[in-house]
């Protein structure tokens, strides 16, 4: 490891200034060597157990100032360098060679060379390190997706993060082409195909922290527009008891799931968390006793112990089609990413009539419009009536950051909002350095559930309306408003996202 910067000199990226001192990554990993934090004008390295204590004199010799050794097991420090250097620094501190700094703030990138330098450069480390940045700066804030948009103006990079679109990167027009061919390359996708959208995948490893990254594109007026869905498998893959669920809600799943058969479904708009709910459905199962089979569209994590099918329809591989196969598997369980037509739905009943267990998901406003879709699939009320075992409906709401968060007392309108007493104490978002000045941090699940007993079978037979199956599975559990309003009463999210959630369900929109 060399260096050629004065004795002293902390590095610092020309963007940002030197508020943080790091080893090269290929130095910290293959040394074992960490450097952790700066407290009091000293900093801590970890070292791992395993390493050479030869070697911090090396690192000594490069940060030119004293320091604070740690030794660190195996798994920590993998976690540290994790930490550090998949997650660390904005995207404009890494991609800091190829842009600067405007009065605004933003990153126009003016500094970047053209298309074609970048295209014949043999040195193509700028485009390289600018994506790498983008996605490590997403990591860092948790966001979920990550928009590439170019425009006749400038490329523009937005994030989602806690489900609201922010933008974090603007650029000139002409490196669109670069950065799009660039992640296209990373995915395996046809470069030179620009007319058609196309799909793929990116898997990364950052720091010891696995991430995949699902890539989609669609050509634009101004070019190919590019989302980079993040699935990050340390949050793949959790249990029912941390997914916030009400007490009622996750007793009605813990018995609906130890069921031999039937249907079970899991209810509400794109993005709410579905996917995330049958996997934690499907962990509680996966027992090594049983067979579980899925067909998803697509599969986004790889799950181990359980067999996984995607759907292509361009061979005919739908999900009807894939239900129909997996069958023949010996399942014992199958998951089916969306019944979303009649073959589907009737493939479903069936497999639940011959003692099998099913989940899936359908997009209906709430766990009562569950059955009413699947009687708009033409299924048999006495079918469904003796197949369906459970309904959960599901939303997402930010949660409110618990360092900053303040009580406020609600005015009369918003407590009539809220079914609240006037002069109630809710919190509400004010922001701090902890959540990026935000006020939230993270997002939480909110959920609805009905068990189907004698008298919701009697009503799904004699084709009941909503109202009157609503009013008796609601009588002694909560809905989604009920579920909503004891956020907001406990602190953990604001009056505004509860009433979204509320007027959502009133109005029928999802």
């Amino acid at each position: 490891m060399s260096d050629s910067r004065p004795e002293g000199e902390v590095p610092g990226s020309p963007l940002l200034p030197a508020l943080r001192v790091n080893l090269p990554y290929a130095f910290a990993k293959s040394r074992g060597v960490v450097i952790l934090d700066d407290k009091a004008g000293r900093l801590r390295v970890a070292m791992r157990s395993d390493a050479d204590p030869a070697d911090l004199l090396e690192v000594r010799r490069y940060l030119a100032m004293p320091f604070d050794v740690e030794i660190a097991g195996l798994a920590d420090f993998d976690k540290h360098l994790s930490e550090t250097y998949a997650v660390d620094g904005t995207a404009e501190a890494m991609a800091g060679s190829i842009g600067k700094e405007t009065d605004g703030g933003d990153i126009l990138g003016s500094a970047l060379p053209s298309a074609d330098d970048l295209l014949d450069s043999a040195d193509d480390a700028p485009v390289i390190r600018l994506i790498n940045g983008i996605i490590a700066e997403a990591i860092r804030q948790g966001a979920s997706d990550i928009h590439v948009e170019p425009y006749e103006t400038g490329l523009i990079v937005r994030m989602r993060q806690d489900g609201v679109l922010q933008e974090r990167l603007r650029m000139p027009p002409h490196v669109a082409p670069v950065v799009v061919s660039r992640i296209k390359v990373m995915a395996r996708l046809d470069i030179a195909e620009r007319r058609v959208p196309q799909d793929g995948r990116i898997s990364l490893t950052l720091g010891g922290k696995s991430i995949d990254v699902r890539v989609s594109t669609l050509p634009s007026r101004a070019g190919e527009r590019v989302v980079l869905r993040i699935l990050d498998k340390d949050h793949a893959f959790i249990s029912l008891d941390l997914l916030g669920m009400s007490e009622n809600a996750r007793s009605m799943a813990a018995s609906a799931l130890s069921e031999p058969n039937g249907i079970i479904l899991v209810t509400g708009p794109t993005g709410s968390g579905k996917t995330t709910t049958l996997y934690a459905c499907l962990k509680q199962l996966n027992d090594g006793k049983r067979n579980i089979l899925t067909v998803e569209d697509p599969v986004e994590y790889a799950f181990e112990g359980v067999g996984q099918t995607q759907v292509n329809a361009k061979v005919g591989m739908t999900f009807a089609a894939g239900l129909r196969a997996i069958l023949r598997q010996d399942p014992d369980v199958v998951m089916v990413g969306e019944i979303r037509d009649r073959e589907t739905a009737d493939i479903a009943v069936q497999a639940a009539l011959t003692g099998h267990l099913v989940l899936s998901t359908v997009h209906t406003n709430d766990a009562i419009g569950a059955i009413t879709r699947m009687r708009d699939f033409k299924i048999e009320p006495f079918l469904l009536a003796s197949t369906l075992r459970g309904v959960i409906a599901q939303r997402l709401v930010r949660r409110l950051c618990q360092e900053c968060r303040e009580p406020v007392q609600t005015d009369a309108s918003a407590a009539a909002l809220l079914g609240f007493d006037a002069g109630t104490v809710i919190y509400r978002a004010t922001g701090c350095p902890k959540c990026g000045q935000s006020g939230f941090q993270g997002r939480i699940g909110v959920f609805e559930a009905i068990k189907i007993d004698d008298t919701v079978r009697r009503y799904i037979t004699n084709g009941g309306d909503e109202a009157i199956i609503a009013r008796h599975v609601f009588a002694n559990s909560p809905n989604l408003a009920a579920a909503a309003r004891r956020l907001v009463s406990e602190g953990q999210t604001t009056a505004e996202e509860a009433v979204r959630i509320m007027r959502a369900e009133a109005t029928g929109d999802a």
